[in-house]
């Protein structure tokens, strides 16, 4: 590391947009049909995104919280059901589930990669479980292999969270050709982002037409009568967030390349800082998009944590304390029926509580910075932690 820079250089804004974002957004306004019934953006959005996931049955959504709720209910769950979520992660995982009426169980997860450990997930199966729910944390992907096996032999579904996976690929195949549900988000922290939206892509078309019915108020697209033919919402996409998603995703693949150039060398610095060990990788993610640096400083505690956090913002460093686990915010005992205890539940997520408390990642556009930059970030939370 290169000296103890008081401040890092100034990381590329997010999001990122230019002329491509503006003559889609003019292309949409332009045709005279604002919403996905009558344009042509969603349509060709949706197309294009499936295509680069390797699946030619997207749907496009209102929000990443929204394409989990979708897929489940066309998944089949609903009150009386359970859906195993990993307890490290951002709390749509299990609220997608808890607002269907079932009950979200949150299973512990890899110290190394943050992604749920398969072993917890086989240990809660029950015969009340319809999904297993893995997240692709950071853009690593969850052990789909284990996982395929476990949701083959159990007979439940598998649901992959892959909000933070977009362009990631699972030996050489991404979420869209693996067999399963995948759904992703576009909120404005996102790898490709139109302030907010969302998608899943399916396996077959069968499963995306039931999905379009739920998420257009159970309205086939060709109706006049106004026949409703199943239950459902409001969840469809506007012509403007695809017209700039459709910008977005043309970008992706360029910052992808340049934050898997930039991960290594910054991931070589932070193991060199004692007492910090950055997230590991599994070899068989084999192009991973780095939606956040992530790493873990083991016994820091989550009131030193909070402040090292606010001293690299200070010094010009984008960081976050890591998501709380779910089963410690307050909004997944208000809307979950189990009758555990925080105890109960995290006496069986040690992991959890290791990483919720002492994890702290940087936003991914650290990643789209220079050398010098990672150099920059390295030294300067040595010196935050040495100080």
């Amino acid at each position: 590391m290169s000296g103890q820079p008081s401040t890092v250089s100034e990381f590329p804004e997010w999001p990122q947009y230019g002329d491509e974002e503006r003559t889609g957004l003019i292309r949409a306004l332009e045709q005279g049909q604002w919403w996905r019934m009558g344009g042509s953006e969603v349509d060709s959005f949706e197309r294009e995104f499936g295509d680069y996931h390797g699946s030619p049955h997207a749907l496009a959504v209102t929000n990443g919280t929204h394409a989990l709720e979708v897929a489940l209910e066309v998944l089949g769950v609903g009150p009386g059901t359970e859906v195993i979520v990993p307890a490290f992660t951002f709390i749509s995982s299990s609220l997608a589930a808890q607002r269907l009426g079932a009950v979200a169980v949150p299973v512990d997860v890899d110290l190394d990669t943050y992604c749920v450990d398969p072993a917890a997930v086989e240990a809660a199966i029950t015969p009340r479980t319809k999904v297993i729910m893995p997240v692709h944390m950071a853009g690593q992907f969850a052990d789909m292999d284990a996982l395929d096996k476990l949701a083959a032999d159990a007979g439940v579904a598998l649901l992959q969270d892959a909000a933070h996976a977009h362009g990631a690929q699972w030996r050489g195949r991404r979420a869209g050709a693996l067999g399963s549900v995948a759904a992703f988000s576009f909120q404005n922290g996102k790898l490709m982002t139109a302030g907010e939206g969302g998608a899943v892509v399916f396996p077959d078309e069968e499963l995306r037409e039931r999905a379009f019915l739920v998420h257009s108020c159970g309205r086939p697209r060709t109706d006049r009568e106004y026949l409703h033919s199943t239950t459902g919402s409001n969840y469809r996409m506007s012509e403007f967030t695809a017209a700039v998603l459709r910008a977005q995703l043309t970008r992706l693949d360029e910052q992808i390349a340049l934050r898997e150039q930039r991960w290594p060398l910054l991931s070589s610095l932070l193991a060199e800082i004692p007492g910090v060990v950055p997230q590991a990788t599994d070899p068989r993610t084999d192009r991973n998009p780095h939606y956040m640096a992530m790493f873990r400083v083991p016994g820091i505690g989550i009131e030193r944590r909070r402040a090292v956090v606010d001293a690299l913002i200070a010094r010009g460093v984008p960081a976050f304390v890591a998501f709380r686990a779910i089963y410690r915010c307050e909004g997944f005992w208000m809307a979950d029926a189990s009758d555990e205890s925080v105890d109960v539940i995290a006496a069986r997520c040690p992991n959890t509580e290791q990483i919720h408390s002492d994890c702290v990642w940087l936003h991914h556009r650290t990643l789209l910075g220079t050398e010098q930059q990672m150099h920059e970030i390295a030294a300067v939370l040595a010196d935050v932690l040495a100080g």
